[in-house]
């Protein structure tokens, strides 16, 4: 198994990260416009493509106010299916350290690397608009790639 890592700097409380994370105004503030509850715990993120709309449903596993959210992928692209995501916060200085993962893929196939890229740019899409008020969740999120 691999995972995708990350680590990001907010300058913002931890409570003001959390609150984007597990809101339904936040999470469409940062990831995608298209998120909804779809109860039992579960969020929906969609996302259109050349193709047609897809995207991913997370139940919520747990959350800890101001320190984690931990949400396990249980619809989606095979690759995600199973993996768990997970933001741990804890504050240093000014900062809000975002400690972000994506772990058990079962192998590090090129999907793999293109969403450690997209969840990059979504993490900064995060850390904009806490700091800022405006993130760039999709559809106007940063294009890496054709990929669909």
């Amino acid at each position: 198994m691999v995972d995708i890592l990350h680590r990001v700097g907010v300058i913002a409380s931890p409570d003001a990260v959390y609150t984007a994370l597990t809101t339904i105004d936040g999470l469409s503030g940062w990831w995608t416009e298209k998120t909804t509850s779809a109860g039992d715990d579960v969020i929906r993120f969609r996302f259109d493509r050349p193709q047609g709309e897809d995207g991913f449903d997370m139940k919520v596993l747990k959350t800890v106010p101001g320190e984690l959210v931990h949400w396990e992928v249980v619809a989606g692209p095979e690759e995600w299916i199973g993996t768990h995501v997970r933001f741990q916060l804890k504050q240093e200085d000014d900062y809000t350290i975002v400690l972000f993962s994506q772990e058990g893929w079962k192998e590090p196939v090129e999907f793999m690397y293109h969403c450690s890229t997209k969840w990059g740019t979504f993490l900064m899409s995060l850390k904009e608009l806490v700091e800022t008020g405006a993130g760039k969740p999709a559809p106007d999120d940063v294009q890496i790639s054709n990929w669909h």
